[in-house]
Parts: C-alpha cells; sequence; structure tokens
C-alpha cells in the first residue's frame, strides 16, 4: 500500500466517479482503475461498489478512507515541516448535538487563526451520526451528553467502534424556552406545570431510540410532543406554540439571541456533556484548542 494508491481513493470517493477522478489526477481511466483494484485486492475487501449510476463506498470502504485521509493529513503535515518546509492548510473537524456553547466554542476556535489558511468543518446533526463521523474519520471530535438512562447503552457502541468518551461539563436539567411563555418568571418549573405545552426535541431519522434523543427524560410520556431538524425551526416553534426543550441551560445569546431563557426543572437527573474521539488517535493541537473553549463554560454549568 503506498500514499499514491492513498491519494488514488479518496479522490475516487470524493468524486464518486473514476472519468472525474482521473481527470483531477491527470491520469488515464484505466490506470486509475487498476490501481484501485490492487489496493481492494491488497487490503481484502472490495473499497468501492461500482454501478451504472457511479461508485460508491461500501461500509469498510468508508472507514478504510478515514483512515485514509488521516495517513495522508499526517504525511501532508511531515512534509511541510520537514522537507518542503512550507505552510500546510490547517485542518479540524467536529460533530455535535445541538448546543449553542459547543457552536460559540468553535466560532472563538476560528477567531484564533485569524488570516492563516484553515479548512474547519462543523457538523451540528443527529446523535448517531455524531458518533459515525468520528468512527469513519469525517470528524476528529464529537460533542454529546450521558446520563444514567443512555450511558450504558451508548458506552457500549463507544467500545464497539474503538471510541473513548471524556467528560466536559457536568450539569442540571433546564428548561429552555421563549421569555413571553407564562412560565419564563418562574424560578424553577415542575415537568406537571409543562403538560399543556408542547415538548420540543430533535429528530433522530432511523435511529429514533429513547437512547439516542438528545434530551433527557426521553422516556417521559408528554402529552403534546414535536420534532424537528434544526435549532432555527425549534426557536421558532418556541415563539409560536409556548414550545419548550430540555437543556444543560448554557445558553449563548450571541447566536440565539436574548429572547429565549433556561429555567431550572425540578429534577435531580444530571447530565455529563463530553467528547468522543477514536481510541488510536491523539488530539491535534486544534483540537485542543476547541475543548479548551468548551472548558470555558464550566462556570455556567449548574448542577
Amino acid at each position: 500500500m503506498t500514499l499514491i494508491q492513498l491519494k488514488y481513493a479518496i479522490t475516487v470517493a470524493g468524486e464518486q466517479s473514476l472519468n472525474d477522478a482521473a481527470r483531477v489526477l491527470f491520469i488515464s481511466q484505466p490506470t486509475l482503475s487498476s490501481a484501485i483494484r490492487l489496493l481492494e485486492k491488497e487490503v481484502g475487501f472490495d473499497i468501492f461498489t461500482r454501478s451504472r449510476t457511479g461508485i460508491t463506498l461500501t461500509v469498510k470502504g468508508t472507514e478504510f478512507i478515514g483512515y485514509a485521509k488521516s495517513v495522508m493529513e499526517q504525511y501532508e503535515l511531515l512534509d511541510a515541516r520537514y522537507i518542503s518546509q512550507t505552510n500546510v492548510k490547517k485542518k479540524f473537524s467536529v460533530s455535535m448535538q445541538h448546543y449553542t456553547f459547543a457552536v460559540n466554542a468553535f466560532v472563538e476556535l476560528v477567531r484564533q487563526y485569524g488570516m492563516d489558511e484553515y479548512e474547519f468543518e462543523i457538523h451540528e446533526t443527529k446523535t448517531h451520526e455524531v458518533i459515525e463521523d468520528v468512527k469513519n474519520h469525517k470528524s476528529e471530535i464529537g460533542i454529546l451528553y450521558l446520563n444514567d438512562f443512555n450511558r450504558k447503552v451508548l458506552m457500549k457502541l463507544f467500545t464497539e467502534y474503538d471510541l473513548v468518551f471524556q467528560p466536559l461539563l457536568e450539569c442540571g436539567i433546564y428548561v429552555y424556552l421563549w421569555k413571553g411563555h407564562p412560565l419564563a418568571e418562574q424560578k424553577d418549573i415542575a415537568l406537571e406545570e409543562l403538560k399543556e405545552y408542547p415538548c420540543l426535541g430533535f429528530a433522530q431519522g432511523e435511529h429514533n431510540s429513547f437512547y439516542f434523543a438528545e434530551e433527557v427524560l426521553s422516556t417521559y410520556q408528554y402529552k403534546r410532543f414535536i420534532r424537528a431538524n434544526d435549532r432555527a425551526t425549534l426557536l421558532n416553534l418556541m415563539v409560536g406554540l409556548n414550545g419548550y426543550t430540555l437543556c444543560s441551560g448554557i445558553i449563548c445569546e450571541d447566536l440565539n439571541g436574548k429572547d429565549y431563557c433556561a429555567v431550572k426543572l425540578r429534577s435531580d437527573e444530571k447530565m455529563t456533556i463530553g467528547y468522543i474521539s477514536r481510541k488510536d488517535a491523539h488530539i491535534s493541537v486544534i483540537g485542543q484548542k476547541y475543548l479548551e473553549e468548551i472548558e470555558k463554560y464550566k462556570e455556567n454549568a449548574f448542577s
């Protein structure tokens, strides 16, 4: 297996076409096809599935390409530092559940790099996709939470995927609602007081299990429940329907605006927000800086 073969495979995965990848690489299509076949023979499985409509990654191929990208990125860093001695574009990717403070930490991270060349990615997505993104090297870090209910199931999944979980923030449970809500001025709120208002949550697609819910108390029998795909929609539903969601209590007015607030829920339930990473990988300098930005919210994490 060579770096050239890895570069070829990564390019094919990105273009999803042998012809297009060959043009990008300035080689003939038969040469590229032969190189990919030899690589697949060497690793012992099909990296790609070929069809009349194009070429797509297999399940094993997706994982392989993730590792290949990591190897190529490390090589580029070595080359830039010790061989060509040129500046290399800084790269970082993070996936997360829908946390405004995690997005804000990303903003602060990017600001640190000013006019430097960089290629950063942020994926605010479903719980299972956060896990898959880290497993498949799409993201270096995944931000999510554990509590007494989901811990056993998710930790088992982390072990199966060779991932590790590190805690960052310990939080109580808060009710997140707009300031015009009838309960917004209370010191704390009981679940019973919320029963006539719709609870809002993030849809988890095909992995819509209680264990993958982004909201704690996911097994509670809510009288009214609405799922949506993005934060902007949830905020609109809060205003339009007096809806609410359950959260960590760490809110960022810079991103969501000043029209929303978090009120303590009368519950002893706790949630641990942390990050997952691959067991066989070290957190990059950029990743460490990002985690440092998140840890700044510790003083706002109320238990």
